[in-house]
């Protein structure tokens, strides 16, 4: 099976003119690529790489919190059930395991390091409970602030640590090399350094014996996302384009709740945290008819693909007159303010009191179940690059990821990848001249991607939407060209188009239904199905088996 031609293998950029040496390279700057610096820096010389300044990811924006057992009530058992129920037959249960026994030390060491978690009425932590959780295992902080004091802990650590670090700096592409066995392995990377405005000002290389990838994942690549702008799937596109394999792309999470602020709304939205259906809220109708009343046992604290795909449903059936958007009653919540401080702010922003008002709510691009290729501790099929956070498919969140594990998970693997660092390198891999060709996609064109992944590749797909997707990315990857001024803006467009691709191709090879990817014309998972799919970049082609 082969989908879109015309993907570059190279991002088009001046020819370097300076060079860096050290141990690690990190590229990316939000709990996993943080952890990974701060485990590996007492040994190594590490230098981590962030395209915007060092907070700009989707760390700092995650209002649930971190998921770990720390009620006597609880077992990791019971979260790891609920987190293999939620990945709809393809999570790794060893990778699962792992993550889930390791969490409770995770939230420990945050805490050691300064995080400031909320305390419950009688000592320890406070825990709330999230959609598809049997059991309160949610820590949070300020209460809907918790990625911004893990983003806080992380980076005054890291800094303390003498982790070097260089903002506005763009990762173009791995440099490759040979190993001792003759084996192609990572040699480093070529960066390029922007200005204020995205304008490239030099293009250096990087050469390393570790190149750890934490970029996040691509929610950019929807019209309607609750990521931040930075999330464009860089690392992601950068390892499609060394030839190292990626999966589970097709698996999109939509987060059912985003606040809805009209049809033409674009880019970031404000996410309405799944905390507060956990402290009761419930959705309905634009008819006043509850949403997930009798669709799943646990109704509106059912996983996040079931409630995403329970109102897309309910909303193609325009309940009076209405089919863009349904309300979340949070009006029965005491102390809303309170216990949700940025989502009250947010709403009140959008004239909307959620103490006494409903709020309206629409699913919108928010966490990425694939990605690279990687075991737990961020190894990949490439000697010396590694990969952690939302930009790797470990095989943690199977088809569906369970609500406040990837916040655990970016602590849990980066910590795993740097202490493994730290212990023993890799080997020296040699630079060859590897001549491939390169080309940018002009950022012009990122509104015109950007629609057609939300109108034909969102919550619910046809094989006539998924064909249409295809044609516009076709079209798309027609206008890369070596020509196009290399600019921050350009690299992403190029980036998203990659990842577009590897996604759509990936939809429509894997005809049935299961977790994020969802069908209308085959409703049910197919056992047959129940495994990954895997993309790779060949002569400009994605091709998935």
């Amino acid at each position: 099976m082969s989908a879109s031609r015309g993907i570059p293998a190279r991002l088009a950029a001046p020819e370097p003119t300076w060079s860096v040496e050290t141990d690690v390279v990190v590229l990316g700057s939000g709990a996993a690529g943080l952890s990974a610096a701060l485990a590996a820096r007492p040994v190594r010389d590490v230098l981590l790489i962030t395209k915007d300044t060092l907070d700009a990811g989707s760390t700092g924006w995650a209002q649930g919190g971190l998921a770990a057992v720390l009620d006597p009530n609880d077992s990791i058992e019971n979260h790891v059930e609920d987190t293999l129920a939620a990945g709809a037959g393809l999570c790794d249960e060893n990778a699962v395991r792992t993550l889930v026994s390791e969490a409770p030390t995770a939230i420990r060491y945050l805490m050691h390091l300064g995080a400031s978690f909320d305390p419950g009425a009688h000592g320890g932590v406070a825990l709330t409970r999230e959609g598809g959780h049997s059991h309160r295992r949610i820590v949070h902080a300020g209460g809907d602030q918790s990625g911004a004091e893990v983003q806080r802990t992380l980076d005054e650590s890291v800094r303390l640590a003498g982790v070097r670090i260089i903002e506005r700096a763009f990762g173009l592409d791995l440099i490759i090399g040979a190993d001792s066995r003759g084996r192609r392995a990572v040699a480093g990377i070529r960066v390029a350094l922007l200005d204020e405005n995205g304008g490239v000002e030099s293009v250096g290389t990087v050469t390393a014996r570790a190149v750890v990838v934490a970029t996040g994942g691509y929610g950019q690549v929807y019209a309607s996302t609750s990521n931040p702008p930075a999330v464009t799937g860089d690392g992601i596109a950068l390892a499609i384009r060394a030839g190292v394999p990626v999966a589970g792309l097709e698996f999109i999470q939509f987060h059912p709740t985003v606040l809805w602020r009209g049809a033409e709304a674009r880019g970031q939205q404000a996410l309405i945290s799944e905390a507060v259906r956990g402290e009761g809220a419930i959705l309905l109708d634009a008819a006043g008819r509850r949403v997930m009343a009798g669709v799943h046992p646990q109704e509106d604290l059912a996983p996040r693909d079931v409630v995403a795909a329970a109102i897309s449903s309910r909303m193609a059936e325009a309940p009076a007159g209405i089919d863009d958007h349904v309300y979340l009653d949070a009006r029965r919540i005491e102390n809303f303010a309170d216990r949700f401080p940025s989502i009250t702010a947010s709403c009140l922003d959008a004239g909307i009191d959620p103490q006494h008002e409903l709020i309206p709510v629409a699913p919108a691009a928010h966490y990425v179940c694939g990605g690279v290729r990687a075991d737990i501790d961020g190894t990949t099929s490439m000697p010396g690059l590694y990969v952690v956070g939302e930009a790797a498919c470990t095989g943690v969140h199977g088809a569906n990821r369970l609500a406040s594990n990837s916040l655990t998970e970016g602590v849990v693997a980066g910590t795993r990848v740097g202490r493994a660092l730290s212990w023993s390198l890799p080997g020296d891999a040699a630079p060859a001249a590897e001549e491939a060709p390169a080309g940018l996609l002009d950022s012009y064109h990122r509104s015109a991607l950007r629609t057609a992944m939300s109108k034909y590749v969102g919550v619910l797909r046809t094989p006539e939407g998924l064909k249409q997707a295809q044609s516009i990315l076709d079209t798309l990857a027609s206008n890369v060209s070596p020509a196009v001024v290399p600019t921050r803006k350009a690299f992403e467009a190029t980036n998203m188009l990659t990842i577009a691709s590897a996604v759509v191709a990936a939809a429509q090879a894997r005809t049935e239904s299961r977790g994020c990817h969802r069908r209308i014309d085959v409703a049910e998972p197919d056992p047959a199905w129940e495994r990954h799919l895997v993309a790779t970049l060949r002569n400009g082609h994605i091709e998935v088996q």
